[in-house]
């Protein structure tokens, strides 16, 4: 059965529309690709003429690509997504896009790829449809050459279907919301995604790696050829390198296999992620006729049930965090810059692991992961056959799961960032229902496509369909690349779970459920074990809610309705959901127990939709580390203090803006201490030290207007000083750019923080007034934002009131050199410039 699958899925990879997808670092990925993201024409609404060439666009409206038209609407209650889904319009949308194809090229294979389009995009080349894809999330492509036109006008056209909502139970973004590519490739070629490098034999003084290449002939002869695979060092240096003569027959696809030695291999950590390059190399009677590149790195890892992660021989636990696709006031539209800076303030509070919540994620972000150092959990389902919501993927799962499944796997496997791989995330298939229980046998084979007779499905047993299904999906993986081990994201912690019964699951994943991880070693013995995904704890940037020692579990049950009037949760880690834990209560879990590989925290950002424990206006998450600004909540620190010892930190909080004789908590994390003296203007208010199992101190004082400190000490000698001054009324504003040079490539970006101050330079921590943008150069206004997941302002516009003292505009050059000067003004306040280089 095996063989007839593995057969199956290589049929499938190879010789079905391959799905496409490359990266934004051109230098190290596939070198035949160009950008085709330029100078489209978008219309919102639907029009089946717009498939064909000759329609008339010019009144459409002109935009480069990537782009989520969702983003640019107005936050209703009314729109279908519901707040679930952002509280954001969907719809059906067309983009077209005009090009040229060289006469010169005649001859050469054309192929056009899409990173990804949310969602039932359908594509068309002069007219012709080339087909429909439904996962919103996926990469696919499509071969243009027997439709192009060569040396004339020729014309893409694209129809993406969103208008039936909800489909998801978080923002999903409208449109091309990732990047697409062109590549033009000689009739005999590398194959889309065809190189796969595994290591083997890894040791400090040396390893074995394999190279898999598939080669594709399109030629109507037989192809012999001479296939170079050189391995390249960050320096640029050739290490290695093994050269095969192969013929491919016409019209038919090879895979070769070679092997190269490594002296001394550099190893991908994540304080050191050391990437190599595989340079393939195609050579047809003394000509080169293509070339591939390959990132990867080595490095050897397993997951042990008594000791957790190990990598490179060393026991490392995973400090990691979900994360949804949507980058906050630019929606669901790929910027690699935007990842970029999610990742460096993550990495920043010490994080080294990135689920990708709950869908394959773009290219971008995976190549980040790799060069910065993250542990990545890459996922594929949300749902399987059973819906959760009522137009989502469950409709197309029996058709499409082992094309998307397929095509994520052989996409990615390259990464070494990627160190399992999730085949769904609270799947309703975990538990029995009447409707799986009385399936025919013929029925369930159908689903499962075994290519097995109904008797032999009959002979599994004990097995259910659901957990035949998993053993499925699982061995679809593993056929794909037997070196990650397999794992899913389950509320259901019990063994009886059908994902857990199917026995295919490598490591046990728990979403939640605190109180079971004890049990884990008897209840799967000799199985490794992480937290998928932990806490869920709810918070609002800049809002405490006092006392600080008591705890507010919101909603009281997911599926009852909930409403406080204060529309915010406390930022003290004393608020959390019924299923969940606060992060002390979770982090002490896996910072005790050996055999807990980490946990995956809900969430590292807070992100577009699902907007629990409240609802309308609310429209975002409560439950990020950061907010959807970027700005860190007061438990970043908590963090910091735990995962970065190399640093010192002391964060002392809340603001020092209140009324005379409250009793106030002030709570402080540190580390690389002993203890932590709190003063009020000069007077201490007594020394506390963190227990064993503590993660901060606190002290209750009586508030005075002034100031108040805190000193941390070791030994007696003073680690840090922090000081919160009380804040007068707000009298200027102060932008800060998070880097001010960009490149000119219209994609760049500055995120420019803006805070409120009072005249003497401190923090306004209630301030709302509402800032005005304006911009003098090469670049516009990508978005403006504040952090409130109850704002219902628009995120394209040139203003935005603070929140809690501060808001957040961002800057995106348009392509050309020179120097944008932002202006930020309010009413009654001092005006504020600063100024972004763009070169």
């Amino acid at each position: 059965m095996k063989k007839l699958l593995t057969i199956q899925l290589l049929t499938c990879l190879f010789l079905l529309l391959l799905a496409g997808a490359c990266t934004s670092q051109k230098e190290v990925t596939d070198t035949r690709q160009q950008r085709f993201t330029d100078d489209w024409a978008f219309r919102l609404g639907d029009d089946a003429a717009a498939a064909s060439p000759e329609y008339n666009d010019a009144d459409w409206r002109k935009l480069n690509l990537p782009h989520d038209w969702a983003v640019e609407g107005d936050f209703d209650r009314k729109n279908p997504s519901g707040t679930g889904g952002g509280a954001l319009p969907g719809g059906i949308g067309w983009y077209r896009k005009t090009f040229i194809a060289d006469k010169a090229d005649e001859g050469k294979r054309l192929r056009i790829d899409f990173d990804g389009a949310y969602m039932n995009s359908t594509v068309y080349i002069n007219g012709h449809e080339l087909g429909t894809r439904p996962y919103g999330y996926i990469s696919f492509s499509y071969d243009l050459t027997p439709y192009i036109k060569w040396g004339e006008k020729n014309v893409i056209a694209v129809r993406v279907d969103n208008a039936e909502q909800p489909n998801s139970r978080w923002y999903s973004g409208c449109g091309i919301y990732r990047n697409v590519w062109l590549t033009k490739m000689n009739p005999v070629h590398v194959a889309q995604w065809g190189t796969y490098v595994t290591a083997d034999e890894v040791s400090k003084n040396s390893a074995r790696l394999t190279v898999r290449t598939a080669l594709e002939n399109e030629l109507d002869t037989d192809a012999p050829l001479e296939l170079i695979s050189r391995l390249i060092d960050e320096k640029g240096k050739v290490v290695g390198e093994v050269t095969s003569q192969v013929t491919v027959e016409k019209g038919k696809l090879l895979e070769a296999v070679q092997e190269i030695a490594v002296e001394n291999p550099e190893l991908w950590s994540v304080k050191r992620p050391y990437l190599y390059n595989v340079k393939t190399e195609v050579r047809m009677a003394g000509e080169q006729v293509d070339t591939y590149n390959t990132p990867f790195g080595i490095r050897t890892f397993r997951f042990d049930a008594q000791k957790g992660f190990i990598l490179n021989g060393e026991q490392v636990k995973i400090n990691g965090v979900c994360m949804h696709h949507d980058l906050g006031c630019l929606g669901a539209a790929i910027n690699a810059r935007a990842i970029e800076r999610q990742l460096e303030i993550l990495k920043g509070m010490g994080c080294n692991g990135i689920r990708c919540s709950h869908n394959p994620p773009s290219p971008e972000l995976l190549d980040l992961c790799d060069r910065m150092g993250f542990i990545v959990m890459d996922e594929t389902f949300d749902m399987w056959r059973k819906k959760k919501t009522r137009h989502d993927y469950s409709r197309y799962f029996n058709e499409w799961h082992e094309r998307d499944l397929t095509d994520l796997i052989v996409r990615d496997r390259n990464h070494p960032s990627i160190f399992m791989w999730s085949i769904g995330n609270e799947v309703l298939e975990q538990w029995t229902d009447a409707k799986a229980d009385t399936l025919s046998l013929e029925e369930a084979n159908l689903i499962l496509n075994f290519g097995r007779s109904a008797d032999m499905l009959a002979q599994d047993g004990e097995m259910s369909v659901n957990s035949l299904l998993t053993k499925k999906l699982a061995d679809m993986v593993k056929d794909l690349d037997p070196t990650r081990p397999v794992t899913s994201g389950c509320n259901e912690p019990s063994p009886n779970n059908h994902l857990f019964r199917s026995g295919a699951l490598d490591i046990i994943g728990f979403n939640y459920h605190d109180d079971w991880f004890a049990g884990v070693p008897e209840n799967f013995p000799g199985k490794p074990f992480i937290v998928t995904e932990s806490v869920s704890g709810l918070m609002t940037r800049g809002y405490y809610r006092m006392p600080s020692d008591s705890m507010y579990i919101w909603p009281e049950s997911w599926d009852k309705p909930f409403r406080e009037e204060s529309l915010s949760c406390s930022s003290y880690d004393n608020c959390h959901v019924p299923w969940g834990n606060r992060h002390e209560g979770t982090l002490l879990h896996v910072k005790q127990n050996d055999f807990i590989s980490g946990q995956y925290i809900w969430t590292g950002f807070d992100y577009l939709g699902e907007p629990t424990p409240h609802g309308w206006p609310a429209r975002s998450s409560f439950f990020g580390i950061v907010d959807l600004a970027g700005f860190p909540k007061d438990v970043y620190y908590m963090y910091q203090s735990e995962w970065c010892p190399e640093k010192k930190v002391l964060h002392l909080f809340p603001h020092w803006n209140w009324t005379p004789g409250q009793d106030i908590d002030m709570w402080a994390y540190y580390n690389n201490a002993d203890e932590v003296e709190l003063f009020v203007n000069g007077k201490s208010q007594g020394v506390r030290s963190k227990g064993k199992d503590d993660f901060h101190v606190m002290w209750r004082v009586k508030y005075e207007p002034g100031t108040v400190k805190a000193v941390s000490r070791k030994d007696g000698k003073v680690v840090a000083e922090q000081e919160i001054h009380t804040a007068g009324e707000p009298a200027q504003i102060r932008l800060t750019p998070d880097r001010s040079t960009i490149q000119a490539d219209g994609r760049d970006l500055s995120f420019v923080t803006v805070e409120i101050l009072d005249k003497d330079g401190n923090l306004c921590p209630n301030a709302e007034n509402d800032v005005t943008f304006a911009l003098d150069g090469p670049g516009f206004i990508a978005g403006v934002d504040n952090g409130s997941p109850i704002s219902l302002e628009r995120f394209k516009d040139n203003h935005r009131k603070a929140f809690y003292g501060k808001c957040l505009v961002v800057i995106q050059n348009n392509g050309q050199n020179g120097s944008v000067k932002v202006t930020a003004t309010a009413d009654g306040l001092n005006k504020a410039t600063t100024a972004i280089k763009v070169k």
